[in-house]
């Protein structure tokens, strides 16, 4: 039997039967990433010797009568999360050759639940992309057109699901890093609550692993089903043992409704300040139907929903401002110029971009004001709905643009040109007042390409995403391996 594409939870029975071993699953994981990577380019530091090793204590731990939650599935981890003995260099050529000495905190709860870790998969550099290229590694591939991104910055980790490298892998998110991947490779990923997974050692090269409160990013899982969202976000899931874990326990609240007829779900698919392709609005629609079909009470229209336009500015501007208080870039008087000469009546995205670029403390503190009104605005919607339904990108993957300037690309929507980063807006919805998001495979374009919609739930209510998108996946099925 071919183990490559089962599930995590259907590897683990399987393990628990004694069907198959560790060491059978990691061998055969490792024959496809040799066959079958040269092309898609996912496993950017394979680590076959360890993981060999760690398979046979796995067989060894089971026949000792261990049994842990992930205790011989083969597994990847993003490139960005420290891991002893291989190097993180967040694509950045000047640290190609950093190798950090311990764990992040997420490795270790990954080893200590019994996985075993295949390599580290691809990113862009400094993660600060759609795409996932770099000089050092290169660019991965979709596996399902290798002209077209896999996304970023955790399109490695959506590639190695999507081509059955392993059944698991942790990846990241601040800008759909985890979603828009997961959308464009047909695979399953979730954006955790803000602050509901530690993140400590998952840091920019050469930088100490401290156990920060980052704002807006998250860590979070990748998976071919959702169940296995749920198996894999149990592992990671729970304070620093360094800080908050010392005094909290984490007690998550279970799903709101069991039964897809008892969920309440409000469906957009359109932006105010975007195009939504047609591709990615029936991908929406099916499930909307699919929702509809099962008894749930869909509705497109609510007050209650928060301002989408503030909502994209306000996430710019925490997301641009934080993103260059990290990696500084020149502050020269020609943007100052250019900040100065905006009209005050200019709220499009690439004036609060440039506006963001030159944000004081002062600046930062009332846009995060803001933020704190529109999540009562959002716990006000989730009095009256379970979860939103929405795209995660206003297209399927797009064809490899390495333009060097970002800001000179352009996304094609149905024929027509927006800014390359305006098609952050939808992934910036949940993100930016740090709500938990799970991204769905909903079908495929015209083309053959996936399409996936993102689940938006309440904050901290991680597993009423999660269910749905597991009730979702029953009625109109999920991953489909690539056609070769």
């Amino acid at each position: 039997m071919e183990w490559s594409f089962q599930a995590a939870e259907e590897l683990v029975a399987a393990l628990r039967a004694g069907a198959v071993t560790s060491v059978e699953l990691t061998d055969e994981a490792i024959a496809r990433i040799e066959r079958d990577d040269e092309v898609i380019n996912a496993i950017c530091v394979p680590d076959f010797d360890r993981a060999r090793a760690a398979a046979r204590a796995a067989d060894q731990a089971r026949a000792r009568g261990e049994d842990r939650a992930l205790l011989g599935v083969p597994v990847t981890v993003k490139e960005c999360y420290n891991m002893a003995g291989l190097p993180t260099t967040w694509g950045m050529p000047p640290h190609r050759d950093y190798v950090p000495a311990e764990d992040a905190v997420q490795v270790s709860r990954l080893k200590a639940a019994g996985a075993v870790v295949l390599g580290k998969t691809n990113v862009p550099l400094g993660l600060q992309d759609i795409q996932s290229f770099n000089e050092i590694y290169g660019t991965t591939n979709n596996p399902w057109d290798h002209g077209r991104t896999s996304g970023g910055s955790s399109g490695g980790s959506a590639a190695a699901l999507a081509s059955g490298f392993g059944a698991l892998s942790i990846g990241s998110d601040i800008a759909g890093s985890l979603r828009t991947p997961a959308h464009f490779c047909g695979v399953h990923a979730h954006k955790p609550t803000l602050g509901l997974a530690a993140n400590r050692g998952m840091v920019p090269p050469g930088e100490p692993a401290l156990p920060v409160d980052l704002d807006l990013a998250v860590v979070g899982p990748m998976a071919r089903t959702a169940r296995d969202l749920t198996l894999l976000l149990d592992v990671m899931a729970g304070p620093d043992p360094l800080t908050f874990g010392v005094a909290h326990r984490l007690a998550l609240p279970p799903a709101r409704h069991e039964r897809l007829g008892d969920f309440r779900v409000l469906v957009l698919d359109q932006h105010p300040l975007i195009a939504t392709s047609a591709a990615v609005r029936a991908g929406v629609n099916r499930v909307a139907e699919a929702l509809n079909d099962g008894g749930a009470r869909v509705e497109r229209h609510s007050p209650l929903l928060p301002d989408l336009t503030e909502a994209a500015a306000l996430y710019l501007q925490l997301l641009i401002s934080g993103s260059v208080a990290r990696f500084p870039i020149e502050s020269d008087e020609q943007l100052r110029i250019r900040v100065a000469g905006l009209s005050a009546d200019d709220r499009s995205l690439d004036a609060e971009r440039l506006r963001a670029l030159m944000f004081s403390h002062s600046d930062w503190m009332r846009a995060n004001y803001r933020r704190e009104v529109h999540r009562h605005g959002w716990r006000q919607l989730f009095a009256e709905f379970d979860a939103v339904l929405c795209p995660i990108t206003p297209t399927p993957a797009f064809p490899h643009d390495h333009t060097p300037n970002p800001m000179e690309r352009l996304i094609d929507i149905d024929g027509v040109e927006y800014p390359y980063f305006d098609q952050l807006v939808w992934a910036g919805l949940a993100t930016m007042p740090g709500l938990p998001a799970t991204a769905v495979p909903a079908g495929r374009s015209a083309e053959g390409l996936p399409v996936g919609v993102q689940l938006i739930g309440p904050m901290f209510e991680d597993r009423t995403p999660l269910r749905l998108a597991e009730l979702i996946e029953q009625r109109i099925g999920g991953f489909q391996a690539p056609r070769p």
